[in-house]
């Protein structure tokens, strides 16, 4: 399993009560859509409002406080409550495992609190036989004061339906042996009826539920899928998200 690394052990600078503001920019991450580029280049992301919305899951204590190394990658997805993430479902497969979302987080800080994730939403598909084409998963979050995650960071819009390659798309994640997220822009293409993949170098263990971003901030993709999200560091995959996801989207919102 390539991109989570349940086991790591590398341990984590541990995630203080206080909130750490960074400060935010209005300047984009790589440009996804006929932007600067350069495209397949892997680079540190900037902390600004676009990777804010794009976080570090980990498992959590009996106090809802990070335990361990971060796992995988969530972001926040615009739905009606404000509480939404997205992430692959392979990230979600432990119903008994207690999980909280660290957005933005850099460096043992979590400058937009930490959010208890409270249900989750994976699809039939995965849940009955792993199968690869569904792993796209939706979770609600919560934070210590009952407030909304989409009120403190905002969202990108979940938008499934897009052609793939029709746009370039920007893929931000945390890989499980850094501390600061990392972002890569490319053009996604086809693999399969159901997959599709982009060439990002460097997107390892850690890096699955990351967000596929396209210019009109909107996720067109989730990495996972095909062998988990892929077998080298190089080349990543997502499920090209259709009327399942959709559907699923639907439920997770209407829930949450």
């Amino acid at each position: 399993m390539k991109r989570i690394s349940r086991g790591s052990a590398t341990s984590r600078p541990a995630l203080l009560g206080a909130v750490v503001l960074l400060a935010l920019t209005s300047a984009s991450v790589a440009a996804a859509d006929d932007g600067p580029g350069p495209f397949g280049v892997t680079v540190e992301a900037a902390a600004n409002r676009w990777s804010a919305r794009v976080g570090a899951l980990f498992p959590a204590d009996g106090a809802g406080r990070p335990a361990g190394g971060h796992f995988c990658t969530a972001s926040v997805a615009h739905s009606p409550r404000g509480d939404l993430i997205v992430t692959a479902a392979h990230c979600l497969d432990d119903p008994g495992r207690d999980l909280v979302f660290v957005p933005g987080y850099r460096a043992g800080r979590a400058p937009y609190g930490v959010w208890r994730v409270t249900r989750r939403f994976r699809p039939d598909g995965w849940v009955r036989d792993r199968d690869e084409d569904s792993d796209l998963a939706f979770a609600t979050v919560t934070g210590r004061d009952g407030g909304r995650v989409e009120d403190v960071v905002g969202a990108y819009r979940f938008t499934p339906g897009v052609a793939t390659g029709a746009t370039g798309v920007t893929v931000t994640g945390y890989p499980a042996t850094r501390e600061v997220p990392v972002v890569c822009a490319d053009k996604p293409v086809r693999h399969g009826r159901t997959q599709q993949r982009v060439d990002c170098p460097d997107f390892t263990g850690g890096t699955s539920g990351s967000p596929w971003v396209n210019g009109d901030h909107e996720i067109v993709g989730v990495l996972g899928g095909h062998e988990e999200g892929g077998s080298t560091p190089e080349t990543s995959y997502s499920v090209v998200p259709g009327r399942a996801a959709a559907e699923l989207y639907e439920e997770a919102a209407e829930a949450s």
